[in-house]
């Protein structure tokens, strides 16, 4: 779905109430903006944590000991301690 959104002189845009319903943005709350080679893309706060969390299992292989802890771990393993 294609939107035109007019930014005001003093830079402010508005999302159509339909969308911000859609997004779960009623009340407010933050997007976040990517530029990217093809445009701008924008993101709820959710939308960004479930893209962050899905490149960390990308480039994780997925393994649930991928976090500071587990790293420690293996290190403290690999060390002999």
């Amino acid at each position: 779905m294609t939107v035109q959104i007019n930014i005001t002189p003093k830079g402010r845009m508005s999302l159509p109430a339909d969308i911000r319903k859609r997004l779960g943005l009623m009340d407010g709350g933050a997007i976040y903006l990517d530029e990217t080679d093809d445009g701008v893309v924008l993101r709820t706060a959710a939308q960004a944590v479930a893209r962050a969390q899905a490149l960390a299992k990308q480039y994780t292989g997925g393994q649930s000991d991928s976090g500071v802890d587990g790293f420690l771990a293996r290190r403290r393993e690999d060390s002999g301690e």
